[in-house]
């Protein structure tokens, strides 16, 4: 499999220039989708700008000095998605990549305190032995618990590394959510029903203003309010 995508084709969210040249780098397979993430190298390169060329880039990762989620990333491909936190220690800074309110990819500045804990999706989840319940998450991570306490579609506030659960946010009425693909990706809205359809159709998510898009288009940062520092609406 190729290492890389034609520019013009590189997924909508990736906030990068398409003419400059043919070519760009492509992540490696994951656990984040290919659209809702970035390889490490061009987070570096055009979201954060610390360096100028791939090279650049590659030393930077090559002498592990950025981390994702609390560990150091290895490889220039490696995929950086939705709510991971990236932190450089020789800039004591630490970011939480999110979606603008344009739908583009982008890392949001965040305090110290912040960087100890990530939000993540339940995808699904599997009963195992002894009858405790796996819930896989959507950045690859899976959780044994005892109480199934949890739906799918519902967000966990849980501590980095030890991956601790800290909070649970529910995709329910008066959840707030953010908007990860589609046309409407990026923006905020608050949900006002969620509709289950025992259907083969995909669950349907209702909000306060009339939209409405599929469960999977969503994902909740919180509860009346975000929980996460969110970027200013653009005009």
């Amino acid at each position: 499999m190729s290492g890389y995508m034609k520019r013009l084709t590189a997924p909508r969210p990736w906030p990068i220039k398409r003419k400059v040249s043919t070519w760009v780098t492509k992540q490696s397979p994951g656990a984040h989708s290919v659209e809702n993430s970035m390889p490490a190298l061009l987070l570096l390169r055009d979201v954060l700008g610390l360096c100028d060329t791939a090279r650049e880039a590659e030393g930077i990762i090559g002498r592990r000095e950025i981390l994702v989620d609390g560990k150091k990333v290895k490889s220039p491909k490696m995929p950086v998605g939705i709510m991971d936190v990236v932190t450089v220690p020789k800039l004591d800074a630490n970011y939480r990549v999110i979606l603008s309110d344009k739908g583009k990819i982008t890392l949001m500045p965040i305090e110290v305190a912040d960087a100890a804990w990530k939000l993540v999706r339940v995808e699904n989840k599997t009963v195992i032995k002894g009858g405790k319940t796996q819930i896989n998450l959507h950045d690859g991570r899976n959780i044994v618990i005892d109480a199934d306490n949890y739906r799918t579609g519902d967000v966990l506030k849980i501590a980095l590394p030890t991956q601790d659960i800290l909070e649970h946010y529910p995709l329910d009425k008066g959840g707030v959510a953010m908007i990860i693909r589609g046309n409407h990706a990026g923006e905020v809205a608050t949900v006002a029903e969620y509709m289950i359809t025992r259907r083969p159709t995909a669950n349907v998510v209702k909000f306060s203003d009339g939209r409405e898009t599929v469960k999977d288009n969503v994902f909740i940062v919180g509860t009346g309010e975000p929980v996460i520092k969110m970027p200013e609406v653009v005009a």
